[in-house]
């Protein structure tokens, strides 16, 4: 049984300006060594990080994919991906939260009129955060899944979200839903709207802290000024979809650097670990060397194929068209799948090399497969091969309803 969430009162101070993307990476890894030094314990006690959450916030990194013209750097979305994945690497639940965050933000672009534009990106750069609620999608949805009703100018929403990443800690929510005529409606409120009720209901043995949660909306008003004006370009090809994936990308290849450390300190600094006869310790045993190696170059190669994705996010960003959004997307897929997988096997080598030691509750090792897993969840690799697959073999290009 979930509890009813209630974001934290505090005043907040004004978030840093980023200048450049140089800037945001060293913020990032700033940020990153404070996070990580409780990520741990908060797993084990699911302590939510507010404080943290709130220096991420006073950052500026919130701002730093706002277009220029509306006072942000425009970061390339390679950098974007790297920032990310350095938080993950520090604490992936934490890194969670940006995910939503540039998702939304790239929509408002894409469907936003220049004074919502404006606006909310004005928000994003003073240091708020930007969560997402969808109703379900498939051929048989939940009854209790959100439904909207035309009321005047604008809509009455109602029902229950499909489970939300980091709702818990946003102070703006974008809903997505169908009208009557199964068309998008896309708009965005704050949080502390009338009638919408945030529910920490998430019981995931991974991403333990991430602030998922269910939104309930009770008979939730959607004023003109809240829908996006231009709504209709969300169901045209775009790289909303792209942006989110890529991101969470770099979440996975948080996921495979922290997990590859996690095994080099573990390997270095306890005795006992077995060894080939003609080693005297673990770190100079040919197949443990080996091994660290293969991981290494892997996540290596991960961290290059997020880079061409997210450079050909950039051109389709530049010139959108259907055909630079349909190469983004199948380049966005390799790099879903690699950091996938090389998440969950960097996780499984570090218990292959460390051993039954390693198993010891009080490590919490094991939460980086725990992460691993859950994460690679959100999106299974096997939608992106066929996705891809049906591209090349029978000429079928990605869809492109991704936002329901």
């Amino acid at each position: 049984m979930g509890t009813v969430s209630q974001l934290h009162e505090r005043v907040r101070q004004p978030a840093h300006r980023i200048q450049s993307e140089e800037e945001a990476l060293d913020i990032g890894r700033s940020l990153a060594a404070g996070f990580a030094q409780q990520a741990s314990d908060r797993d084990i006690n699911r302590i939510l990080p507010y404080d943290e959450v709130e220096a991420l916030s006073r950052s500026g990194l919130l701002g730093i994919s706002v277009p220029s013209e509306h006072g942000g750097i425009d970061i390339s979305n390679c950098v974007l991906a790297e920032v990310i994945a350095v938080l993950a690497e520090a604490d992936p639940s934490i890194a969670q939260i940006l995910q939503t965050h540039f998702h939304v933000l790239e929509a408002v672009r894409i469907g936003g009129g220049e004074d919502q534009r404006a606006s909310l990106f004005d928000r994003a750069i003073i240091g708020d955060r930007f969560g997402a609620i969808f109703s379900e999608s498939g051929a048989n949805p939940d009854p209790d899944t959100l439904h909207l009703r035309s009321d005047g100018l604008g809509f009455r929403l109602n029902g229950r979200s499909s489970p939300s990443a980091s709702i818990l800690f946003s102070d703006w929510i974008a809903l997505f839903a169908p009208d009557e005529r199964k068309r998008l409606v896309a708009a965005v409120v704050p949080r502390d709207v009338d009638g919408i009720q945030i529910i920490d209901d998430w019981d995931g043995f991974g991403q333990r802290t991430s602030g998922n949660g269910t939104a309930i909306l009770h008979d939730v008003y959607l004023n003109a000024d809240a829908v996006l004006l231009h709504g209709e370009k969300l169901a045209r090809p775009t790289v909303i979809d792209c942006v989110s994936q890529l991101t969470h990308a770099g979440i996975n290849l948080g996921i495979a650097r922290s997990a590859l450390a996690a095994t080099m300190e573990f390997v270095r600094t306890q005795p006992g670990l077995s060894a080939s006869s003609n080693s005297k310790k673990a770190t100079d045993d040919p197949l443990t060397v080996t091994r660290i190696g293969e991981i290494a170059i892997r996540i290596e190669a991960a961290t290059a194929i997020i880079e061409r994705a997210g450079s050909k996010i950039d051109a389709a960003q530049i010139n959108l068209t259907e055909n630079h959004v349909v190469d983004a997307t199948l380049s966005v897929a390799a790099a879903q799948t690699i950091t996938a997988d090389i998440a969950m096997e960097a996780a499984n080598t570090l218990f292959d090399l460390a051993g039954t030691t390693s198993a010891r509750i009080g490590l919490n090792l094991d939460r980086h497969w725990r992460n691993a897993r859950i994460h690679t969840l959100h999106d299974p690799a096997r939608r992106k091969y066929n996705l891809v697959g049906n591209y090349h073999l029978n000429g079928l290009k990605p869809s492109k309803t991704s936002l329901l």
